[in-house]
């Protein structure tokens, strides 16, 4: 098995204004300051430039989505070159708030992934069903899925720059998690899903995060688990001393 850095993000998502920005970008830039974990943090629009500047070297600057044309007449989207321009390296893609609440299809989705990579960045691709279809069964059809769509046309090469993110829906904001072992489940598929696309040696490399109300309290009995590697943080990336917390049991 080949050996895989952990890695956390924080979705900052529609959250935090210019002063909440700045005190938890220099509180996070102070206090995560070695590359045991690889961390990267996803601040709303407006303050991508604030953030980059008071982060430090230690954590990367990630987008919350992105749009796939190069430039154009495209009102209220934002390219990838602009997002480059203010210092941003990864960018996240399929979020279940990007496709359920905004409606985003699997088609728009691997646009997104495909004209990232191309452009240079990294990729986290979020997949995971929501409750009605756990409760049908269909939890690894769901994730299986929306991992062969997402990765369509991908290449080996890129793949070394995508992590996936298996966020169960019904699991975010809402104070429920799967269980370590369920979790584990999904991830171990979604590994196969990735080994059936690109190969068993592309699919040991790539990292899976877990996202899903991941807290201080369960982050290491998560992050124990055989193909859980690191997690994709929502409510608890808004306070430092989480975040920091759930960066810390990752290692």
């Amino acid at each position: 098995m080949t050996a895989r850095k952990p890695y956390i993000g924080g979705n900052w998502k529609m959250n935090l204004h210019s002063q909440d920005v700045a005190s938890l970008a220099k509180a996070l830039s102070e206090r995560i300051t070695d590359n045991n974990v690889e961390t990267v943090v996803f601040p709303a629009f407006p303050y991508l430039a604030q953030a980059k500047a008071l982060l430090g070297d230690k954590i990367k600057l990630g987008a919350q989505d992105a749009y796939f044309e190069a430039n154009g007449a495209f009102t209220g989207e934002v390219s990838l070159s602009q997002l480059k321009d203010v210092g941003v390296s990864v960018i996240l893609v399929g979020h279940s708030e990007r496709r359920h609440v905004i409606g985003e299809s699997d088609v728009l989705i691997n646009r997104k992934v495909r004209a990232a990579l191309e452009a240079g960045f990294e990729v986290i691709l979020c997949v995971g069903e929501t409750l009605e279809q756990r409760e049908k069964g269909q939890t690894d059809a769901v994730n299986i899925a929306q991992t062969t769509y997402g990765l369509a046309g991908v290449t080996a090469e890129q793949a070394a720059r995508v992590t996936i993110a298996y966020e169960p829906v019904w699991a975010i904001g809402t104070g429920k998690t799967a269980t370590a072992a369920d979790a584990q489940n999904a991830h171990q598929r979604i590994r196969q899903a990735v080994a059936d696309l690109l190969g068993q040696n592309v699919a040991n490399a790539m990292r899976i995060q877990y996202g899903g109300s991941v807290k201080p309290s369960n982050a290491k009995e998560l992050f124990g688990q055989a193909d859980i590697d690191g997690g994709l943080i929502g409510g608890a990336s808004l306070k430092a001393d989480d975040f920091v917390a759930i960066v810390d049991a990752a290692r």
